[in-house]
């Protein structure tokens, strides 16, 4: 498919605003996705989907290098999540087959909603890194939050960034800045499962992907300088805003 310079700017500037705000939060592919389907709406949504992770993954990935650089990195926590996340995107990618994103909105949007209410009451939520748990209790939990992050990654996804963070924050005692640092890693995870899927079946489009990526990982590079310069504060009040946004969004799809 041939695309305009026009239209690779378009995609490009909305990688770059997607991966500021996704190497803070997640929630990159609120930008990122409807972006390509604006720009390229003729296209078969696969190639968009496919599209959308190459460039997200690069971003992504980049972030977890920049926070491991500067932030104590909780890897006894990370890594069974990680594993169990990987596992279990392939198993919602296949329950996706039968359970339509439909049934899953109404969920996700109580759940979410619950999260901002959550974080607005409690003013120090998320401020102080006071990590919880140790030994097989730990291993248990973190595959346990891999494993349904995972799950939900593969089978719907919008928001899965965000959830991570709330979850790390409030089942694990890490402060905005860790949870955004780890989560950032199973995000990873969780995007090479897809393109695992994506690329070998062809759905995604060379230029443009390479075009996003590049993009997204100069987001990546401003999202990460400033979370790691301002802190857990400022990543609190992104989180917030992101949250918001997502509800509103998943509101309008589900009664619309």
């Amino acid at each position: 498919m041939h695309i305009e310079v026009s239209q690779l700017i378009v995609l490009a500037l909305g990688a770059l605003f997607a991966g500021f705000i996704d190497s803070i939060v997640g929630g990159g592919g609120l930008v990122q996705l409807p972006v390509l389907f604006s720009v390229l709406p003729r296209e078969v949504p696969a190639m968009l989907f496919g599209t959308n992770k190459i460039a997200s993954v690069f971003g992504t990935a980049n972030a977890a290098w920049r926070y491991s650089r500067q932030v104590s990195m909780p890897w006894g926590t990370i890594l069974p999540a990680v594993l169990a996340a990987l596992v279990c995107s392939y198993l919602g990618a296949m329950a996706a087959a039968w359970l339509p994103p439909e049934m899953m909105r109404p969920l996700i949007l109580f759940m979410l909603i619950g999260a901002a209410v959550h974080t607005f009451r409690r003013k120090d939520f998320g401020a102080i890194h006071q990590p919880q748990h140790v030994g097989a209790r730990k291993l248990v939990y973190a595959m346990i939050l891999g494993g349904t992050m995972g799950f939900y990654d593969g089978i719907f996804g919008p928001g899965q960034g965000s959830f991570l963070i709330f979850l790390f924050i409030r089942f694990f005692g890490f402060d905005f800045l860790h949870a955004s640092a780890a989560s950032k890693v199973i995000n990873v995870a969780t995007n090479l499962a897809a393109i695992g899927y994506f690329v070998p079946n062809g759905f995604f489009l060379p230029l443009a992907a390479v075009v996003m990526a590049t993009a997204n990982i100069g987001g990546s590079f401003i999202g990460t300088h400033m979370a790691l310069r301002h802190g857990s504060g400022f990543v609190r009040r992104v989180f917030l805003i992101v949250v918001c946004a997502l509800i509103v969004k998943i509101a309008w799809d589900t009664f619309r």
